[in-house]
């Protein structure tokens, strides 16, 4: 549960912070001043519900070698075999894949991998000690091919899409519905009243959370779609299928919340609906009826 509220706490942050930015800077006064404007507010939305998951987005890689303590390998410079296999591992997808050959990372930890980046072309992939301890390198292939495929399906782009959708939404239903509860039960005809800002807080919050179960649905869509590029990357579904079945077998390891769902693992726990992944099992099922060209 500390996992979700952090997650559903990141995605509100980013809301909160622009609103209130914005509202100091008179921008929301502007709105609501003469009445609620709907073409103001829309425009309002777009800006504060896009400008996050942009930001979010662009700063993704730097921020991920910082939060995970990631390693970048010198392609030029390797250090050691295992060092130099990933980083061939990798371009050699990529090139499959016709996507430029993204930065390869090491990071200390328990099993896991993740990609990330804003262009296809200037991606981050990064692989955990943990996960290359515990895998045979054909496993550990497929992994790096899931995620090479993210990078070439645009999934951080698409999500970033898919989160700025929502938090427009989220934007602007709060404030409707704040200024339908401000006019009929507080009465307020000037202006905007307490009313007004509590009831946004409270529907940014409750719409915040629904909008974080949306883009999950999304992301274990995502996964599905990566796992089948990993097959067809490595020429077999088998590869996948058995690190799927490793993975299954071991404890995922803990990537930063807004990293997660790039990653080859994650852990949805109870809260089925807040999970980035679906579980190991549906995706090894759905590689079984898949075929490889």
């Amino acid at each position: 549960m500390k996992r979700i509220f952090l997650f559903v706490l990141t995605n509100l942050a980013v809301i909160v912070v622009l609103s209130a930015t914005l509202r100091i800077l008179g921008v929301d006064r502007i709105i609501t001043a003469q009445g609620m404007d709907v073409q103001k507010l829309l425009v309002f939305s777009v800006v504060v519900g896009f400008t996050g998951a942009i930001i979010s987005l662009l700063i993704s890689k730097p921020m991920a070698k910082w939060s995970t303590g990631a390693q970048v390998i010198d392609p030029n410079n390797p250090r050691g075999g295992r060092e130099a296999w990933l980083v061939d591992t990798v371009y050699q997808l990529a090139d499959r894949a016709g996507i430029g050959h993204p930065e390869v990372a090491i990071y200390e930890g328990p099993p896991n991998a993740f990609a990330t980046g804003a262009f296809k072309n200037d991606a981050l992939v990064a692989v955990s000690t943990g996960l290359l301890d515990s895998m045979t390198e054909e496993e550990v292939a497929a992994v790096l091919g899931h995620e090479v495929a993210h990078i070439a399906n645009g999934d951080m782009v698409t999500l970033t899409l898919i989160q700025g959708v929502v938090n427009t939404f989220v934007v602007f239903l709060a404030r409707i519905v704040g200024y339908f509860i401000d006019r009929t039960i507080f009465k307020n005809e000037r202006g905007v009243g307490a009313g007004y800002y509590v009831t946004v807080i409270v529907c940014e919050i409750a719409f915040g959370i629904l909008a974080s179960i949306i883009v999950a649905w999304f992301s274990r869509q995502r996964e599905y779609r990566a796992d089948a590029g990993a097959a067809q990357l490595m020429g077999s579904r088998e590869p996948m299928m058995r690190a799927l079945a490793r993975l299954g077998g071991l404890e995922p390891g803990d990537l930063p919340k807004n990293f997660e769902a790039s990653g080859i693992a994650g852990k949805g726990g109870v809260a089925a609906l807040f999970a980035s992944h679906p579980p190991i099992q549906n995706r090894i099922a759905a590689l079984q009826r898949m075929r490889v060209a």
